[in-house]
C-alpha cells in the first residue's frame, strides 16, 4: 500500500511538472503574450510581417546581386525565370521599411529586445536591396516641357548589369519611381543615411518634370503628369502616389533655407520658360498642393473614389515643339475619364489628404479624408461575400498590392479620424485568418479567405504579394500598438 501511495505521488508530481512546461509562454516559437495571458497582438504582427519576409527574400532572390524571381511555389520549391519589375522589388524595399518602423515603435513602446535583435539586421538588408536595385537602372536624354536634359532613373525591367537596363520611351514610368521614392524617404527617416534622401529628390527632380506646365488660354497650368515619357495618358497612379512623399520632403526642409529651381512658364506670353530659386520647403508642399488638387478635379467618380486615367488626349503621342530656339514637350489635354476604380488610387489620395491635413491643418482635406476613408471602404470592401462575417476586397490581377496601398491609408488617416482604423481592421482580421488557417512555409496565399489550390503546381506565389502581407502586419504592428 504504501509503495502503491508513493508510486501515485511520484506520478502526480511528473504530471504536474509536464502541464507546467507545457504552459510556459516565454518560448518564440507560440503566441507573444502580455502578463495578462493576452495574446500581444503588436508584435505577434511584427513577429509574423519579419517571418513573412525572411522567406520571400529566402526564396525569390538569387546571388550577389539579388535577382527577383516574379514567381515561387513554396509547395514544389520551384522558382520561376522570370524576373520580377522595379515595382515588384520596390515591394520588398517597402516590406523592411515597414518592418524598420514596427521595430522603432516597438522599442519606443519599451521592447528594446526585439529592436536589439532585428534592427541591424534589417537595416543591412535594406540598404542591399538599395545597392542591388541599380539593376534596374539606365540613363537616357528627355525633352520635357520645359527643358532637354539627360536623366539616371528606374526601367520596368532588369537589366543584365547595373546601370544598364532600357529606360528610353515607355521603358521607365513615373509611377515606378514615386514607389521608390516614397521608400527612399522612408529609409532616410529610418536610418538617417544622406544617400537615401539624395535619391529621393533626384527621382522627385525627375518626376515633376514630367509636370504639365503648359498654360491653358485662361494662362492656368494644364497640370497633370503623364504615365510616363512615353505616353499621353494621365493617371492616377502617376500623380497621387507623389503627394505624401512631397509633404515628407516638405517636413525635412521646413524652417532651412535651402532652395531648388523651379522651372515654368511664363503666363504672359504662354511661351517663354524660365526658372526662379525658391525655398525647398514650400517648393514641395506647393507642388503637393497642386497635384492633389489636380487628380481631385480630374478624376474622382460618383462614388467618390478616384478612376484610373484621363484618356483621348491630344495629341495622339508625345509630341515636341520649337519656343524661341528652344525644344520641348507640347502640352496635352485630355478629356476622358476611364476607369476602373483600383483601390491603390484612392488609397493614395487619402494618404495624400491625411498628411496635407496633417502639415497645413485645412480642414478641407480632413472633410476629403473623411469622405473619401467612407467612400473607399463602402466600394472596395464586401462584407460576407467570401465569408460570412469578413470583408471581401477584390485580389485579381494585382489588387493584393493595391490593396495593400489603401489599408495602409486607412491607418495613416486613424489619428485624424477614427473610423478610418476600424476600416484597418478589416485587414487585421483577414491576415489573422489566412495566416491561422493557410501559413504555409513562410508564405500566405492570395486568397486569404479561402486559401491554396487544391493542385500543388498551381500554387504560385507572387514575391511582391507575400511582400505586401508582410508590409500590412508592420503597419497594423504600429497602429496597434499606437491607437
Amino acid at each position: 500500500m504504501i509503495l502503491f501511495r508513493n508510486f501515485f505521488t511520484t506520478c502526480c508530481l511528473v504530471l504536474l511538472l509536464i502541464i507546467a512546461a507545457c504552459s510556459d509562454t516565454s518560448s518564440d516559437d507560440g503566441p507573444d503574450t502580455d502578463p495578462d495571458g493576452d495574446v500581444n497582438v503588436p508584435e505577434q504582427n511584427l513577429k509574423r510581417a519579419m517571418e513573412l519576409t525572411d522567406a520571400t527574400v529566402a526564396a525569390h532572390f538569387t546571388g550577389d546581386g539579388m535577382a527577383m524571381a516574379r514567381f515561387y511555389n513554396p509547395y514544389t520549391s520551384a522558382r520561376s525565370d522570370e524576373k520580377g519589375s522595379v515595382w515588384m522589388y520596390t515591394a520588398g524595399i517597402e516590406a523592411v521599411n515597414a518592418i524598420l518602423h514596427g521595430l522603432k515603435a516597438q522599442k519606443d513602446d519599451g521592447n528594446s529586445a526585439l529592436y536589439d535583435a532585428n534592427f541591424s539586421k534589417y537595416k543591412d538588408l535594406l540598404s542591399n536591396l538599395y545597392e542591388n536595385a541599380d539593376f534596374y537602372k539606365g540613363t537616357f536624354q528627355l525633352t520635357s516641357y520645359t527643358q532637354t536634359k539627360s536623366w539616371s532613373v528606374y526601367g520596368v525591367d532588369r537589366g543584365g548589369d547595373k546601370g544598364s537596363a532600357q529606360v528610353d520611351g515607355i521603358h521607365n514610368v513615373y509611377d515606378d519611381q514615386m514607389w521608390f521614392v516614397r521608400e527612399m524617404i522612408e529609409a532616410y527617416k529610418l536610418t538617417g543615411e544622406q544617400k537615401y534622401l539624395d535619391k529621393a529628390e533626384y527621382l522627385t527632380e525627375y518626376v515633376l518634370d514630367g509636370w504639365d506646365c503648359t498654360l491653358d488660354a485662361n494662362g492656368a497650368e494644364i497640370g497633370g503628369i503623364t504615365w510616363g515619357p512615353g505616353y499621353v495618358t494621365k493617371h492616377a497612379c502617376s500623380n497621387g502616389p507623389m503627394i505624401s512623399p512631397l509633404v515628407w520632403l516638405h517636413e525635412v526642409y521646413k524652417g532651412k533655407a535651402d532652395v531648388i529651381t523651379h522651372r515654368y512658364i511664363d503666363a504672359t506670353d504662354k511661351q517663354t520658360r524660365l526658372t526662379e530659386e525658391v525655398t525647398k520647403s514650400d517648393y514641395y508642399l506647393d507642388f503637393a498642393k497642386k497635384i492633389y488638387a489636380w487628380q481631385k478635379k480630374a478624376l474622382v467618380r460618383g462614388e467618390g473614389v478616384y478612376d484610373d486615367f484621363l484618356g483621348g488626349c491630344t495629341p495622339g503621342g508625345p509630341e515636341t515643339e520649337s519656343v524661341g530656339g528652344g525644344t520641348y514637350r507640347k502640352g496635352i489635354t485630355c478629356r476622358d475619364r476611364v476607369g476602373p476604380a483600383y483601390s491603390y488610387n484612392s488609397g493614395s489620395m487619402l494618404s495624400g489628404a491625411a498628411d496635407l491635413y496633417r502639415v497645413t491643418t485645412d480642414n478641407a482635406y480632413l472633410e476629403d479624408a473623411k469622405k473619401l476613408s467612407d467612400d473607399s471602404f463602402k466600394y472596395f470592401a464586401k462584407l460576407d461575400q467570401t465569408k460570412t462575417g469578413y470583408y471581401t476586397y477584390d485580389i485579381g490581377g494585382f489588387s493584393t498590392w493595391f490593396n495593400g496601398v489603401l489599408m495602409r491609408a486607412f491607418v495613416e488617416t486613424a489619428a485624424h479620424y477614427a473610423t478610418s482604423g476600424t476600416y484597418a481592421e478589416s485587414f487585421q482580421k483577414n491576415l489573422d485568418h489566412g495566416y491561422d488557417n493557410f501559413f504555409y512555409k513562410g508564405y500566405l496565399p492570395t486568397n486569404l479567405l479561402v486559401g491554396w489550390n487544391r493542385e500543388n503546381s498551381k500554387n504560385q506565389a507572387e514575391g511582391m504579394f507575400n511582400f505586401t502581407y508582410a508590409a500590412e502586419y508592420a503597419v497594423l504592428a504600429r497602429y496597434q500598438l499606437e491607437k
